[in-house]
């Protein structure tokens, strides 16, 4: 089975003028990120706005980056659903696509309690078959939390339950059975030093050979050194979060002439104090680097 490490982008989806899935963009951006930092991509995740995604349109995304970087990168696809049948069908889908793992976010919005959760990704990972599977704990956008405690028996019960990206970052720390993953930017290096093989990141669109940087310090026992670039980085992922995700981070790839801004309702751009804020942040960044 699987294991996830390094600097994971969970990368935008790119929309033409139309708001039509933009083949070649994505491409572009796959090739982009796996050349500047990025070991992995996650696609149709948050960041990806999974929510406004049809399925052929997820699946079709795993398609485009596969063929341009299976062969040198870790491919993700994002197959959550609040509707556990919905969940399982399209992992079952992932699996025969052949990416290397699906990122299954908590059932979101219904509420369900804790044995309703067990069985929710129970149902998921035996109809991922031989795929791995990667949890994705986010309460503050599924209301619901899953407790380490409870992630542990995730993993107990599912073979191929492999990891979870936490992205809550109160309870931070390793789970048994999981490969732990950062679920927010500003805790990637925290979450190194807690026994963490990687993260599935955001500001590393932008700044992914720093922030694989940060990880190859970690690893040589450079402390110091990783906690001097990660504190410069730090403006960086704030700027990331002045916002809803994704709406920074696309207005940031736009200044950076890689893909267009365009969001799918109820996501908008940037608006100008916002794109101000996001390029002040990259600049001063870019402009203390030496």
């Amino acid at each position: 089975m699987a294991s996830f490490e390094g600097v994971i982008t969970a990368m935008v989806t790119p929309f033409d003028d139309d708001g039509r899935l933009d083949a070649d963009a994505a491409r572009q951006l796959a090739s982009h990120l796996v050349d500047n930092g990025s070991s992995g991509l996650v696609l149709a995740g948050s960041t990806g706005e999974a929510s406004t995604l049809a399925d052929d349109e997820k699946l079709r995304l795993g398609e485009l980056v596969l063929e341009t970087v299976g062969d040198r990168a870790t491919v993700i696809l994002g197959t959550g659903s609040n509707d556990t049948a919905h969940a399982a069908r399209l992992t079952k889908a992932a699996s025969q696509l052949g990416v290397d793992g699906a990122l299954v976010v908590a059932p979101y919005y219904n509420k369900p309690n804790a044995r309703g959760v067990r069985e929710h990704f129970a149902r998921v990972a035996e109809a991922a078959g031989e795929l791995a599977v990667i949890v994705y704990n986010i309460p503050s956008r599924c209301v619901i939390n899953i407790a380490p405690e409870a992630l542990a028996e995730l993993a107990a019960q599912s073979p191929n339950v492999v990891a979870v990206k936490q992205a809550n970052s109160a309870e931070l720390g390793p789970v048994e059975g999981l490969d732990l993953l950062a679920g927010n930017d500003d805790v990637f290096l925290e979450t190194l030093r807690r026994g963490g093989t990687g993260g599935i990141l955001v500001a590393s669109h932008v700044v992914g050979n720093e922030m694989r940087r940060v990880l190859e310090l970690h690893i040589a026992g450079e402390a110091r050194e990783a906690s001097e670039l990660d504190a410069r980085l730090a403006p960086v992922y704030a700027a990331m979060s002045i916002t809803s995700n994704p709406t920074p981070v696309k207005a940031a790839l736009e200044m950076e002439g890689l893909i267009g801004a365009h969001l799918r309702l109820p996501m908008v751009p940037a608006d100008d104090a916002e794109r101000k804020l996001v390029a002040e942040a990259i600049s001063a960044f870019r402009g203390g680097r030496a």
